[in-house]
Parts: structure tokens; C-alpha cells; sequence
């Protein structure tokens, strides 16, 4: 494993091309924080290693080996070591399609599949998340596959819930939709809040009350979490860090490059050079985190792949 500074911290953000709707990330944090943001898809997370604390609307999760955390699309929350020694941990991103697909073809959710708690004490299938990587990473999408569909079946089975009805939708939320809609076209180049609230024929405290209760954080992170989304879908398509910087409104590629490693857990740079090479052989890159805020992405570090848990033994 490739240490720097004696931090020793790694990560690794990618994407298997025969595992379509899934992200994968496994890493480990010592210093790193991830500010207030959310997901499009589902978050499932296994704690190999030390602690992560979990900060929710509603309070703080701190999740240690054996766990599993089981974040629903767009639940804002942040994440930091909870401990001085941080945590190790291997995590899933499928997408809301995945999901839906497996709880049909399992019979466990009817309408919009969610999942109803956010952390439970799950040593099996803590392990199996762990067990996906290790097939993802030995090239073996056909295992990987197999092992996502049973840890996502056994968790929904347990742990799963129906969305069968629609909130009703106030004049506040009405106008809270529509000040992200007009973010999302000036996404650029925004308003202000008093002038987005001036638009909107309201004030810029109740705007700025009624976003966060909506969306779990105010315009301008939510903004921002919404800029390195975008940031991620251009640089899977090829663009440059620097081109993506630019039509996203930031100041520069360093700007990008610290809210992007903040919320992704890598910089742009090296999330680009895994969508490229997810077919290569050999070993995986892993990136000296004390180096990602520089003004230029440093040469990447070949991994002495740190173990995952053996089957069949707790992850501790």
C-alpha cells in the first residue's frame, strides 16, 4: 500500500465496465472529512477497519467493522474519521435502477424500494460488501455480480420499505423546486440568494429555511455538491479537469480539484484515469492523498493491495 507523509491514506474510486448502474470505492481516511452532500443512487458502506462517524439531519451513526451504513438517494449527510486512527471501509454506489431491479425480481418492495434504517449490525453482509470488491478487482465480473445481487436481496429483505405515496407538495416546496431548477440552468454563473428569492416572490430567509428543510443543506452547498456531479458525468465523458472547471463556474482547476476530492474522495484527475482504464491489467493506482490539493496531479502510486477480510471471518 503506497504511504506518504505517515498518513497512509489511500482511496480507490471506479467502475467495473461489465457492472453497469455500480460505483465501487474502497479507501482509507485518516484526516480526510467529506463535507455535507448526497448521492443520486444508494450508498452501502462496510467498515473494514477503525470508525466512521456519520453526520445526518437527524444525528451522527458511528460505524465500525461488522456494520453496514445504508444511505437512500439524496439523504444529505457528511462523513470524518471517528476515531484518531480513521477507518478502512469498502462501499457501494448502485444506482435507484439496480434497486428497483433487484427488489422486483425478489418480491421485497412494491413502488419506490428504499431502505429503512441507515445502520445495522450485519457482520455477513458486511463481508459479502467486501467480497464484491475483491471479484471486481480480481477481474471477475461474473462473481461481483452474483455476490452484489445476494448482499442487496439479504438487505432489502431485512431492511427494505415502500415509497407507495407522494408528500403533498406545498407552496414552499414549489418554490424550493424551482429555485433548483433555475441553480441547475445558472449552474455557471448563479444568483444571489436575495436575488433568487427576489424571482421566486419570496424572502431569502424563508427561501434559505425551506431549502435546507427540502434538500438537508443550504442553495450554496447544494450547489456546489450539484456542480461536481456534473463535473463527474463530463470527466467520464473526456473532458479535462481544467475544460470541466471552466463550464461549471468554477475559479480554476484547484478549485475544482478541492470540492471535488472533498465530496468524491478522489481529485478528478485519477476519478478520470479509472473510467478510462477499467479493463487494464495489473495492479490497482492508488493516490497519496496529501498531495491531491497541489496545483498538479503528482504521478499516481502502484498499490501493495492492503488485504480484505478472508471469507467466512468478521471483518475486524
Amino acid at each position: 500500500m503506497a504511504r506518504t507523509a505517515g498518513k497512509g491514506e489511500w482511496a480507490r474510486h471506479w467502475r467495473h465496465e461489465r457492472l453497469p448502474g455500480l460505483d465501487l470505492l474502497r479507501a482509507r481516511y485518516v484526516r480526510h472529512t467529506f463535507p455535507r452532500h448526497s448521492h443520486e443512487g444508494f450508498v452501502i458502506g462496510a467498515v473494514t477497519q477503525g470508525v466512521e462517524a456519520i453526520g445526518l439531519p437527524d444525528g451522527t451513526l458511528h460505524a465500525g467493522p461488522g456494520t453496514v451504513v445504508m444511505l437512500n438517494p439524496e439523504v444529505a449527510h457528511t462523513a470524518r474519521a471517528g476515531g484518531p486512527d480513521g477507518w478502512a471501509y469498502a462501499t457501494l454506489y448502485p444506482s435507484a435502477e439496480v434497486i428497483a431491479e433487484i427488489a422486483a425480481e425478489t418480491g421485497t418492495g412494491r413502488g419506490t424500494t428504499v431502505f429503512g434504517e441507515r445502520m445495522v449490525t450485519d457482520p455477513h453482509a458486511s463481508q459479502m460488501v467486501n467480497e464484491v470488491h475483491r471479484a471486481a478487482e480480481q477481474g471477475n465480473a461474473l462473481a461481483a455480480d452474483s455476490l452484489l445481487r445476494v448482499v442487496l436481496a439479504r438487505l432489502l429483505r431485512a431492511h427494505g420499505t415502500s415509497l407507495t405515496t407522494r408528500p403533498r407538495r406545498s407552496a414552499g416546496a414549489t418554490a424550493v423546486g424551482r429555485a433548483r431548477e433555475l441553480l441547475e440552468e445558472r449552474m455557471a454563473d448563479p444568483p444571489s440568494l436575495e436575488a433568487l428569492a427576489a424571482e421566486l416572490g419570496t424572502s431569502p430567509f424563508a427561501l434559505l429555511r425551506a431549502f435546507r428543510d427540502t434538500y438537508g443543506m443550504p442553495p450554496h452547498t447544494w450547489l456546489t455538491n450539484a456542480r461536481v456531479r456534473v463535473a463527474r458525468r463530463l470527466l467520464e465523458a473526456g473532458t479535462a479537469p481544467a475544460d470541466a472547471a471552466v463550464a461549471l463556474g468554477f475559479t480554476d482547476q484547484p478549485h475544482l480539484n478541492r470540492h471535488f476530492t472533498r465530496i468524491v474522495g478522489v481529485p478528478p484527475g485519477a476519478y478520470q484515469r479509472e473510467r478510462k482504464n477499467v479493463q487494464e491489467q495489473g495492479p490497482s493506482l492508488l493516490v497519496p492523498c496529501e498531495v491531491w490539493q497541489t496545483r498538479q496531479h503528482p504521478p499516481t502510486y502502484v498499490e501493495q493491495r492492503p488485504s480484505l477480510p478472508s471469507p467466512g471471518r468478521s471483518a475486524r
